[in-house]
């Protein structure tokens, strides 16, 4: 039950929202991060009710965005994972592009499939004290194998 204190190694969330699951992209997700070297140590389906949605994002309560976002993330299923390896965190952001579509770069995973800023394939924590909250969020230790 070693935790990612050694070297780099790291664990961040990864979801694929549902504009993600319903565009049919979860395993070209899956493929770029296992292509990049990426460890997938949990995975799982789910629909996050509006209350559970609001839960997860309640960093962002109180911006404009947030009733938008919140009803978007339980308009259907999602699948949340925990990615794993040195510098997963930022190695992650990369892979997905930047939030608006329109400003990420070529070949990442916003600027091939996503639709809107709010629509955007996927989420990726930006932190190692964020990706440890929204993990937990999710999967308990014993979901995850290492």
């Amino acid at each position: 039950m070693h935790h990612m204190e050694d070297g780099t190694k790291q664990r961040t969330l990864s979801i694929v929202k549902p504009d993600g699951v319903g565009k049919g992209v979860i395993g070209e997700v899956v493929r770029r991060f296992e292509k990049e070297g990426i460890r997938i140590v949990a995975m799982r389906m789910l629909r996050l009710s509006r209350k559970q949605a609001e839960g997860f994002y309640a960093v962002h309560r109180e911006r404009p965005f947030f009733a938008s976002l919140t009803d978007f993330m339980s308009s259907g299923p999602i699948v949340a994972m925990v990615l794993e390896g040195d510098d997963v965190i930022a190695r992650n952001r990369k892979i997905m592009g930047a939030t608006d579509p329109a400003k990420a770069d070529k070949g990442t995973i916003r600027a091939d499939f996503a639709g809107s800023i709010e629509q955007n394939i996927v989420h990726g924590s930006d932190a190692p004290d964020t990706a440890v909250t929204e993990i937990r969020y999710f999967f308990s230790e014993l979901d995850i194998v290492s």
